[in-house]
């Protein structure tokens, strides 16, 4: 998995983080707790606010939804829906993002911007998705100012792939995301500049005993957002 910076993720060295940070409770990962957390958001500042610039591209809004499918009996085994972009797209081609893109001028807000991407990346319905608040704006090395739209999907959605972007769509356990250890921090030097990162990779066949490549290699700004998901969280369950 080349990148257009001339590495491959998959091989740069990581670590795991020092600190003695939890995983965030089942019971926290709840409709009605999430819900309770952006109507009374905590004190809290993101960790991964930008990525090192790598281009000169004028600023450009954007936005993402982070869809929570609210899976398993009254909800209680959310998972986050993720897309596999094509090889062909200018910009974080192949890589596993969540559905999203450029704010357009027709478009109202950003949420109405998420809402767009998500019906023509995947097929998305807003009427099975219900907002839940903001995460803040996340900067990529390419001058995307990303703003993370949270909402809770129905389990009675429906998806289609828009071929032309999309290569698949995948569902990852939220717990599994919101629990550090399954958290990497990656480091590469190049030119005398540090880039730092985390990944997140899941495993195709999740009662394999070890990861491989064949594993689905979240990383770059979506393993990002999804660093300062779980630290929003974090906050608003250590009050």
């Amino acid at each position: 998995m080349k990148h257009s910076l001339g590495f491959d993720p998959l091989e740069i060295p990581w670590t795991v983080q020092s600190k003695d940070w939890p995983a965030i409770a089942p019971q926290s990962l709840t409709a009605e707790r999430l819900q309770w957390i952006f109507q009374n958001p905590p004190n809290w500042s993101p960790e991964v606010k930008r990525e090192p610039s790598f281009g000169q591209r004028a600023p450009q809004a954007a936005a993402v939804l982070v869809p929570i499918v609210m899976r398993g009996e009254d909800g209680q085994d959310p998972h986050l829906l993720l897309t596999q972009r094509t090889q062909h797209l200018s910009s974080h081609p192949g890589q596993i993002a969540f559905p999203g893109g450029k704010v357009d001028p027709e478009d109202q807000s950003v949420e109405h911007a998420a809402l767009r991407e998500a019906w023509e990346e995947v097929g998305l319905k807003a009427e099975f998705v219900q907002i839940l608040g903001q995460l803040p704006s996340y900067v990529t090395g390419t001058s995307f100012h990303v703003t993370p739209v949270v909402a809770l999907v129905s389990p009675q959605h429906t998806i289609t792939p828009n071929t032309n972007e999309v290569e698949f769509t995948f569902e990852v356990p939220l717990s599994f995301l919101m629990n550090p250890k399954n958290h990497r921090l990656h480091e590469w030097e190049k030119d005398g500049m540090v880039r730092r990162w985390y990944s997140m990779p899941y495993p195709a066949n999740p009662s394999a005993e070890s990861h491989s490549h064949s594993d689905y290699f979240i990383w770059g700004a979506t393993a990002g957002m999804i660093r300062n998901f779980y630290q929003f969280l974090l906050a608003a369950n250590s009050l």
